[in-house]
């Protein structure tokens, strides 16, 4: 069981939420939710990655003082580490959080950083879902009680049907993009006039760590690039545990 089913909030809350505010997106979500009763309760996880810029804008507008939660697997691109700075300054961010993986997890589960090769599923669990339940477990216990995510409906078939706001464990999950398209994502780049992740103009759509990052054509599934030849479509932040999976 992931440590943040300790303190579980109650279903009917995401529920009661979904139908007060389910039918806005974007900034209107973000505004009513943090102005009716959720303001010094609700954190940002971001990858920083092709997309995020346009849901860290959003978010910087309505308030930059959200903790914005980064996981640095110790894997990442340059690229994505940079661009991180360049976005916490250009937005104004005031509260980003870098989280990393244990140093001695990696040392005795991962000595020759390859583990992604031999299990990908694991090397997620002790680079990304570990590290994150530990900083999230705190947060729920300090009062935080709504996740904000950047995923979307179009970034792969097991997305296809996410809803705006839903419950997960401690959390209330908040999706302020979810049914936004590909065209209304590049629109706000252009809109917003914001910097492209620098990977994207070299063909990557879906940007985690870089030996399970690849290109992706032209019309495929944003997503196709992470874990490419695999059955693998998600690292497990945002899915169920596997069963027995741990870093022992």
């Amino acid at each position: 069981m992931s440590a943040l089913a300790s303190k579980i909030y109650p279903e009917s809350e995401a529920a009661r939420l979904q139908g007060l505010y389910g039918h806005l997106s974007g900034r209107p979500l973000l505004e009513a939710l943090i102005e009716n009763g959720l303001r010094g309760q609700i954190l940002l996880s971001s990858s920083f990655g092709a997309e995020s810029a346009v849901l860290l804008d959003l978010v910087a507008e309505v308030d930059p003082t959200i903790p914005v939660i980064f996981l640095d697997t110790r894997r990442l691109f340059g690229e994505t580490l940079r661009y991180q700075k360049q976005l916490t300054e250009l937005l104004g961010l005031k509260d980003v959080r870098i989280i990393s993986p244990d140093a001695e997890t990696l040392r005795r589960v991962d000595p020759d950083d390859m583990l992604f090769n031999e299990d990908p599923d694991k090397c997620c669990h002790i680079r990304k879902v570990a590290p994150l339940d530990n900083i999230m477990t705190e947060l729920a216990n300090s009062g935080f009680k709504a996740w904000i995510t950047g995923r979307k409906q179009f970034q792969s078939a097991t997305r296809s049907a996410l809803p705006t706001i839903e419950q997960d464990g401690d959390f209330i999950k908040i999706n302020p993009l979810a049914d936004w398209t590909n065209d209304d994502i590049r629109n706000a780049f252009r809109a917003r006039n914001l910097p492209p992740h620098p990977l994207v103009a070299d063909g990557f759509k879906s940007i985690g760590c870089m030996p399970c990052t690849s290109r992706v054509a032209d019309g495929a599934d944003p997503r196709s690039g992470r874990w490419a030849g695999r059955a693998k479509t998600e690292c497990g932040i945002h899915t169920a545990r596997r069963a027995g999976l741990s870093a022992a």
